[in-house]
């Protein structure tokens, strides 16, 4: 015979095994809804790849900027 106890517990793996397997399937099925959304745009690096060339041009500008104001303070420089 079964004990009470053993019964919960059966039923308990199998209704989580089950929202395991709906959970899978959810995140499967937003993966693919990712991935047609990415074909339709002409995927990611067509995009974005001369913004983050951009960004990167002005970060370094910004960076030369700040060296060249510390080099004047360290002179003694007014600017």
């Amino acid at each position: 015979m079964l004990s009470v106890e053993l019964l919960i517990a059966a039923c308990s793996l199998l209704g989580l095994m089950i929202l395991a397997a709906a959970v899978l399937k959810g995140w499967q099925g937003w993966l693919e809804l990712k991935e047609r959304e990415l074909q339709l745009r002409g995927g990611p690096m067509e995009i974005e790849g001369g913004a983050r060339e951009g960004a990167a041009r002005i970060e370094i500008s910004d960076l030369k900027e700040r060296i060249r104001k510390l080099e004047a303070i360290a002179s003694g420089v007014d600017l």
